[in-house]
């Protein structure tokens, strides 16, 4: 069995607005990827057996760092392919790791639900472990980052709405 690791934000959000920053091209684009990258979507079909396709790349000069340093290109392309979309309640998709020297590619399973609470909305995120301890411990450290560039965006909209 694939061990997993679950990291839960609280939005002052409503579903509507997580989920159209999950599912929409400007709303992926606006948040995803961990501080000193950027992202370029190429393609977004919510649905099961749809894609998500977009490219990555390290912008700030400690990601372009450890890249080089790492062998790896300095921008990455994903696919990410829905095997559950359930709108405003969850999303789950596989992404393939392929891009780690010397290590064979192998699906990352991710399930994404949104649930409603008096906050606005609480998101659950659940992600496979990768294959080794070091690889989980960056790709988590990756998951917070560009969780708190979410968390900042939608605080960020917040206090323009005067909400």
């Amino acid at each position: 069995m694939t061990r997993t690791i679950t990291l839960e934000r609280i939005f002052q959000a409503t579903i509507e607005e997580v989920w159209a920053l999950w599912t929409t091209k400007e709303g992926f684009e606006s948040w995803w990827g961990p501080e000193g990258f950027t992202t370029t979507v190429r393609e977004v079909d919510v649905r099961v057996g749809g894609e998500l396709v977009y490219a990555m790349t390290a912008t700030a000069p400690a990601q372009v760092d450890f890249m080089k340093k790492a062998g790896m290109p300095l921008t990455t392309e994903q696919r990410i392919g829905y095997t559950a979309v359930d709108p405003h309640r969850r999303l789950a998709y596989a992404s393939l790791a392929d891009f780690i020297p010397g290590v064979v590619p192998y699906d990352v399973a991710t399930l994404v639900e949104f649930h409603p609470n008096a906050q606005g909305v609480r998101m659950v995120v659940t992600i496979d472990a990768m294959h080794d301890e070091p690889w989980t411990r960056m790709a988590v450290a990756g998951w917070e980052s560009q969780l708190g560039r979410l968390v900042d965006l939608l605080a960020e909209r917040q206090r323009a709405t005067g909400r």
